[in-house]
């Protein structure tokens, strides 16, 4: 009788320690989604006062302006993991056009509040990279742990589901190769 309630229990705490690792890992996984959406929030607010900075110098590239103001609206409003992806690609491509105006427009390029600016985008993007890789290995190993015998058992139990990785749309330039020509 003292085996099968050894058993019982050692079963349980079985469960209970496998049931805690899923909660950890899911928990970790959406802390890592949190980290993503506070760098994008932050590059949101930034591109305002980047707008209002480009205006004053190079008030007919109004084209431009307007492109990064609908893209940054559309990030703002993507749901889901390829929406989002996609939607922060085209917002970063009108990033891109906004510092290549600053080329032609000599005292932009040197106005301190646009250098600080790109400065502080440009450690955004950078921390968002970061934060989407911490987020993908949180994933990966929620996911890995989920489709793994027997931890595969008390996730379907439990309803445990597998995440979506963040990751470039595939028509994205970033994914080629950069050609270099002499």
């Amino acid at each position: 009788m003292i085996w099968i309630i050894l058993i019982v229990v050692l079963a349980i705490l079985w469960l209970i320690a496998i049931y805690n690792s899923l909660v950890k890992l899911s928990t970790r996984a959406l802390e890592a989604w949190a980290d993503i959406d506070v760098q994008l929030k932050r590059r949101y607010d930034l591109i305002p006062n980047l707008i209002e900075t480009v205006k004053g110098y190079a008030s007919h590239e109004a084209l431009t302006l307007e492109k990064v103001t609908e893209a940054r609206t559309s990030a703002m409003k993507a749901e889901g993991l390829e929406a989002k992806g996609r939607a922060e690609n085209v917002l970063s491509g009108a990033l891109k056009s906004i510092f290549a105006l600053s080329e032609n427009y000599p005292d932009l390029k040197a106005n301190q509040n646009f250098l600080e600016l790109q400065r502080e985008l440009s450690d955004t993007e950078n921390k968002i990279q970061a934060s989407r890789r911490f987020y993908n290995t949180n994933v990966r190993d929620l996911n890995i742990a989920i489709k793994t015998f027997p931890k595969s058992l008390v996730a379907g139990w439990f309803a445990f589901k597998s995440k979506e990785f963040f990751a470039l749309p595939a028509e994205s330039g970033e994914k080629e190769p950069v050609k270099v020509q002499f």
